[in-house]
C-alpha cells in the first residue's frame, strides 16, 4: 500500500502553511483590532475591489460561505462595512467599507505586511518573484481540480 511522503507532498505544505497563517493571525487580529482573519480577509478584498459581493469575495479567495456570512455579520454589527441591495441580483449585498472600516484596514496592513515580511525571512528578492509566480499558476491549476474527482 502507498503512502505519502510528507516531507515533498505539496498539498500538505500548502494546506498546513494556510492553516498555521490563519490560526496565528486570527488570534493576532482578535487580540489586536477584535476582528479575526476571515473579517481581515474580507476587508482586504474590499479595499482593492472597493465594492463587492461577500460570493464574489469567497470565490477569489476560498473562504467558506458561512463563515464569510459570519465575518459579514460581524463587520456590519461593527459598522465597519455597509451592505445596499445588488440592483443587478436580488439575492446578493455589494458590500463596502465605511470610513472606520478603512481606518482598520489601515491598521491592520501594517501588521499584515509585516507578517509576511517574516513569513518570507531568508528569500531572495528573486525566490520570492518565483515564489508569487509558482503560486499563481498553481492557484489557476486548482480550478483544473474542481469537479475532476468527485
Amino acid at each position: 500500500m502507498s503512502q505519502l511522503d510528507l516531507d515533498r507532498y505539496v498539498p500538505f505544505f500548502l494546506s498546513s502553511i494556510g492553516n498555521k497563517l490563519s490560526r496565528g493571525a486570527s488570534r493576532l487580529y482578535l487580540g489586536k483590532f477584535g476582528i479575526g482573519v476571515n473579517e481581515w480577509r474580507l476587508l482586504a478584498n474590499l479595499k482593492v475591489r472597493g465594492i463587492a459581493s461577500a460570493g464574489a469575495i469567497c470565490e477569489a479567495s476560498g473562504i467558506d460561505k458561512a463563515a464569510a456570512s459570519r465575518a459579514v455579520g460581524r463587520l456590519l454589527e461593527l459598522e465597519l462595512v455597509r451592505a445596499a441591495g445588488d440592483p443587478n441580483d436580488g439575492r446578493s449585498r455589494r458590500l463596502s467599507m465605511t470610513e472606520a472600516g478603512e481606518a482598520l484596514h489601515d491598521r491592520i496592513i501594517t501588521v499584515a505586511l509585516e507578517r509576511e515580511r517574516a513569513l518570507l525571512t531568508g528569500l531572495t528578492a528573486s525566490e520570492r518573484d518565483d515564489l508569487i509566480e509558482l503560486l499563481r499558476r498553481l492557484y489557476a491549476n486548482v480550478e483544473l481540480l474542481d469537479g475532476q474527482y468527485s
